[in-house]
């Protein structure tokens, strides 16, 4: 019952990408290359420089282990910006692929790219990847995108013919709180894992709608008259009812339920909430109204979608889906066991022993105390990056992963069973809120793979 990608952005213009990717494919006797771009630098691309591939693009220029070789966008505002930064930290501008929604496949032909780092909009990532994998580069892809299983089968299909690698670039996995209490998992902390929940919990209605010059400018427009994520996000919440954002919550808890490594996610059943967000905010929002052409939008998105989903092992996990409604943000998390518990909304814990019985405990202090090895030894590093520090890790093991050619911490098995989680919660709300089976997207070698996330120096 997922959503067909193909009609979401245009059967032409796909089956065209499709047809041009073809004829790229590398043997796989490249498997084992270690890169070495220019200047005996990894060198990179990045498809999609809007506000969150300028934001890679400037945190890798300030790398000396790698060059941003290559950038590409179909708008012309976006290469603009980019090139800025370049300019600003007196770096070589990079070549420029800008033209349209497949030129990218022309930059994948450039021998300088080693690696390519995907951050377009939801639709475009898949085909990207496989066209990426393909051509012989080490991929890296910002989170969301799968529109359906077929899709998600494409990613592990492909990375298997080619021998090609895919990182997905989940930064909340290295959240500094989030790698302590992983850290206090592995630790036995909290005794045998029973329940854990995370989710996406985040007013992105001033996203949604946008119809200025700045990312969070307000409006009411989306599409063709709203600007950034405007022109592309909103149009999931018309068309679509899940959870389009599961891996924030997903990947983390994840992490420490040992899925894909020893543990698997079996099956999930969904519901949504009605949808009254989007359309609330076009009548009262900045420049709108009951007479407004978007107040006659019917958004299909439910406000609050939750997913509950069983694991293999026992363990049950809980994710939230909640970005059109006013709430301040909360990636809700809940790590549970048969020893204590610790939730991020509150930012407190119990753990039988250690802190007083049937009460709750600031995390602040034992979560110091259990502080991941890799934020001791790079904190310093990650204290500028975005999002608390945690971009830095993630595009840190990116780019270290990648010069050596090897698996990544966060691999496409990951990437295709936390994407498939989507065009599940759409399958099972249409269906009644009926449980569906989660696939096996490592054919059974969940059962022999370990657990290596955030065990070595990167």
């Amino acid at each position: 019952m997922s959503i067909n990608r193909r009609k979401f952005i245009g059967s032409t213009i796909l089956a065209g990408a499709s047809t041009l990717v073809t004829a790229n494919v590398e043997n796989k006797d490249q498997t084992n290359k270690v890169y070495h771009g220019p200047n005996g630098k990894l060198g990179v691309a990045v498809f999609g420089v809007g506000a969150r591939g300028r934001g890679h693009v400037e945190s890798l220029l300030y790398r000396n282990d790698c060059d941003v070789v290559a950038i590409n966008d179909i708008d012309q505002d976006s290469i603009d910006q980019c090139k800025a930064i370049f300019t600003k930290l007196g770096k070589p501008l990079p070549q420029v692929y800008l033209g349209n929604e497949t030129y990218y496949l022309e930059a994948l032909k450039n021998p300088a790219i080693d690696a390519v780092l995907i951050a377009s909009p939801w639709e475009w990532h898949s085909n990207m990847i496989t066209a990426a994998m393909k051509a012989g580069k080490y991929v890296a892809t910002e989170v969301c995108g799968a529109f359906s299983l077929d899709e998600c089968w494409e990613l592990v299909n492909t990375s298997e013919a080619t021998g090609k690698h895919l990182f997905f670039l989940e930064n909340v996995c290295y959240r500094r709180d989030i790698m302590a209490v992983l850290n206090m998992v592995r630790q036995n902390m909290f005794g045998e894992l029973l329940h854990l929940e995370g989710g996406y919990q985040h007013d992105l209605r001033e996203v949604k709608f946008n119809n200025g010059k700045q990312l969070y400018g307000g409006g009411v427009e989306f599409n063709e008259k709203g600007y950034s994520e405007a022109r592309w996000r909103t149009r999931h919440s018309v068309y679509r009812n899940g959870d389009l954002y599961p891996t924030h919550g997903l990947g983390p808890v994840a992490m420490m339920a040992d899925i894909n490594r020893g543990n698997r996610l079996t099956y999930l059943t969904s519901m949504s909430t009605k949808a009254r967000g989007l359309h609330d905010y076009v009548i009262n929002g900045p420049n709108g109204g009951p007479s407004h052409p978007n107040a006659n939008v019917e958004f299909k998105l439910g406000d609050v979608t939750t997913t509950l989903i069983k694991c293999n092992n026992g363990e049950t996990i809980t994710l939230f889906h909640d970005t059109n409604l006013p709430r301040p943000y909360s990636l809700g998390f809940r790590v549970q066991g048969t020893k204590g518990l610790w939730m991020d909304v509150n930012q407190s814990l119990m753990i039988e022993g250690k802190t007083p019985k049937h009460a709750w405990t600031k995390a602040d202090d034992m979560l110091k105390t259990y502080d991941h090895a890799l934020w001791k030894k790079y904190e310093k590093s990650a204290e500028n990056a975005g999002h608390g520090g945690m971009d830095w890790f993630v595009l840190n093991s990116f780019i270290e992963s990648a010069k050596k050619n090897e698996a990544p911490a966060i691999d496409v098995y990951d990437a295709a069973t936390w994407l498939s989680i989507t065009a599940l919660s759409e399958e099972s709300i249409a269906l009644g809120s009926t449980p569906v089976a989660i696939p096996d997207f490592t054919r059974g070698r969940w059962m022999k793979r370990i657990n290596a996330f955030a065990q070595g120096d990167y």
